[in-house]
């Protein structure tokens, strides 16, 4: 398997050209999912956010999924505060087992948050 890799800085104009790569590497093999190499991207922002957004949705609408290999801390992070770590999975290596957790303050399945009449309002 090779990956897509993708390195900083990435400027607004380089978004359209990073969606075409997906495609071009959607139409080179029928995996289900596109792995892209975002190692690189050791400063995160909401740039890098916003066209790593763009390739998953570019993948979906082809029927594919994209998946970061060795996202730095710092990247995760930043998915996890925007919400999209779920959107965006993150892998080791080059198997491509998603990595995170469940949102935090998220109740399990069936188990509602109770009040009691006399509780303040949060």
């Amino acid at each position: 398997m090779t990956a897509l890799v993708i390195r900083a800085p990435i400027a607004c104009a380089d978004v359209p050209g990073l969606c075409a790569r997906v495609q071009r590497r959607a139409a080179e093999n029928d995996a289900e999912v596109i792995v892209c190499d975002v190692r690189g991207l050791v400063r995160a922002d909401v740039l890098t956010v916003h066209a790593l957004a763009r390739l998953q949705l570019t993948a979906r609408r082809l029927g594919r999924r994209v998946r970061l290999l060795d996202a730095p801390a710092e990247l995760r992070d930043l998915l996890r505060f925007v919400g999209l770590d779920e959107a965006l999975p993150a892998a080791r290596g080059l198997g491509v087992q998603p990595l995170g957790q469940a949102e935090e303050r998220e109740e399990p399945r069936g188990v509602e948050e109770g009040v009691e009449p006399g509780d303040p309002a949060v």
